[in-house]
C-alpha cells in the first residue's frame, strides 16, 4: 500500500484547509456560544466541492476515493477549527449518503444524492435509542409491513442533524425474533406522515451541530424506500458503512490534532517565563513531540482503513474491522490527550474560550463514546487477538 499523497492531492487538501479557514473558523466561537448552526457555510462547503466528495459525478459528486475525502476533511477541519460542523458533514455524507450510494436502487441515488451533494439536503442516521446504544440489535423501534407501506413506531436518541436533516436512514426491526438479522434499514423522509423532531439535546461540545431525538408515530414509509434486503439491513448497513465513518469520519480529528499541536508550537515559542522561551524546556518540547507522534500514528492507522476502501470497497466486501477498531481508539484517545496537552503549553490562557484549544478539548470527548465506544473497540481486537472471531 502505498500512502504518498500527489500534487494533486495536496491541493485538495489545501482547498479545503483555505475554506475552513475563510469560510468557517472566523465565526465558531460565536457559534459554539450560542450553539448555533449556520446552513450558509453548510451551502458554502457544498459550493467547494466538500459535501459531495466521496460520490460519483453523475450524482453531483466530486467523485474522490476514500483516501483523498479524508485528506479533504481532515484539511477542512485544520482550517475550521470547527469540530461540530465537520460532525455534521460526516453524519450526512458518510452514514447517510454512503449506504444510499452503496445499497440503494438506482431510483434511491438518483432521488437523493443530487440534492445531498448540493447542499439542499442535509442527512441523518437513526441507529441508537432510549435503551440501546452499543447493544444496539436490542433496539425496540418496529417496522410493520402494512400494504404496500411499512409502519414505523419508536424512538431514536442523539441524532446529529436531527433538527435539520431532510431524510434519515432508519434501523427498525422486523423481525423480533432473530436480534441483528431481523432488522431492517429504510430512507425515512421528514415529510412521511408519523415522522417527527423531538427535543433538542444540549451537548458538552460539538455545539455547532445540531442534535435531537427522533420519534415514528405510525410513520409511514413506502415500501420502496427499503434500503437493500429485509432483515439484513443493520447487517449490512453495519458492515458497510463501519469502515467509511473509522476513516472518512474519524479523519477530522486528525486536522483538529494538528492545528493543536501547531498552536501549541507557536505559543511555546512566544511565550517567555524564566527569561525564555517555554519551547527551551524539555517537558514542554516532549509533549509536543508526543502530539506529532500521536498525530502522524493515527494518521497512518486512518489512511490504511480508506485504502482498503478503495481497494475493496464493494458492499459485499469484508470491512477491516480489526484495522478499523485501531484507528478507531487510537484517534479518538490520541485527540483527547493532544487537546488536553495543548492546554497545559497555554497554561491559564489554555482554560479560557479565547485561543480555540477548551473547544477542541470539549469537542473530541464524543470521539472515544460516538461510533462505538473504545470499549467496544478494545473487545473487537482483543477478540480478534485471541482469535474468539468477531
Amino acid at each position: 500500500m502505498d500512502f504518498s499523497i500527489s500534487a494533486e492531492q495536496h491541493s485538495l487538501y489545501e482547498a479545503a484547509r483555505e475554506l475552513g479557514a475563510r469560510e468557517v473558523q472566523p465565526s465558531v466561537l460565536e457559534r459554539d456560544k450560542s450553539e448555533r448552526w449556520d446552513d450558509g457555510i453548510w451551502k458554502k462547503m457544498a459550493a467547494g466541492g466538500l459535501i459531495g466528495a466521496p460520490f460519483p459525478e453523475e450524482y453531483g459528486g466530486a467523485g474522490l476515493s476514500a483516501f483523498e475525502t479524508c485528506l479533504v476533511k481532515e484539511g477542512f477541519t485544520y482550517g475550521a477549527h470547527d469540530g461540530g460542523v465537520s460532525l455534521a458533514w460526516g453524519a450526512s455524507s458518510i452514514l447517510c449518503g454512503v449506504p444510499i450510494w452503496k445499497l440503494g436502487t438506482e431510483a434511491h441515488k438518483k432521488r437523493y444524492l443530487p440534492k445531498m451533494c448540493s447542499g439542499e439536503w442535509i442527512g441523518a442516521f437513526c441507529l441508537s435509542e432510549p435503551g440501546s446504544g452499543s447493544d444496539a440489535a436490542s433496539m425496540k423501534t418496529r417496522a410493520v409491513k402494512k400494504g404496500d407501506r411499512y409502519i414505523l413506531n419508536g424512538t431514536k436518541m442523539w441524532i446529529t442533524n436531527g433538527p435539520i436533516a431532510n431524510h434519515f436512514i432508519v434501523t427498525a426491526v422486523t423481525d423480533p425474533e432473530a436480534r441483528a438479522f431481523g432488522i431492517s434499514t429504510f430512507i425515512v423522509d421528514k415529510s412521511f406522515p408519523g415522522f417527527k423532531v423531538g427535543q433538542h439535546i444540549e451537548k458538552m461540545g460539538m455545539n455547532t451541530s445540531t442534535t435531537s431525538e427522533i420519534i415514528f408515530e405510525d410513520c409511514e414509509v413506502p415500501e420502496e424506500n427499503l434500503l437493500g434486503e429485509l432483515n439484513a439491513g443493520f447487517v449490512v448497513t453495519a458492515k458497510l458503512i463501519l469502515g467509511w465513518e473509522r476513516s472518512c469520519l474519524l479523519a477530522p480529528a486528525l486536522g483538529g490534532q494538528r492545528a493543536n499541536y501547531e498552536a501549541a508550537a507557536k505559543y511555546a515559542n512566544d511565550r517567555v517565563q524564566f527569561n525564555r522561551p517555554i519551547s527551551k524546556f524539555q517537558a514542554i518540547r516532549h509533549m509536543i513531540a508526543d502530539m506529532k507522534i500521536r498525530y502522524e500514528i493515527g494518521r497512518n492507522l486512518i489512511h490504511r482503513v480508506a485504502w482498503h476502501l478503495d481497494a475493496h470497497g464493494g458492499a459485499d466486501d469484508a470491512p477491516p474491522l480489526l484495522e478499523a477498531a485501531i484507528a478507531k481508539v487510537q484517534t479518538s484517545e490520541s485527540s483527547q490527550k493532544t487537546a488536553r496537552d495543548t492546554i497545559q503549553v497555554f497554561g491559564g490562557v489554555g482554560f479560557t474560550k479565547e485561543y480555540h484549544v477548551e473547544r477542541s478539548l470539549r469537542d473530541s470527548l464524543v470521539g472515544t463514546i460516538g461510533a462505538g465506544t473504545s470499549e467496544i473497540q478494545r473487545s473487537i481486537i482483543a477478540r480478534s487477538v485471541l482469535e474468539l472471531g468477531f
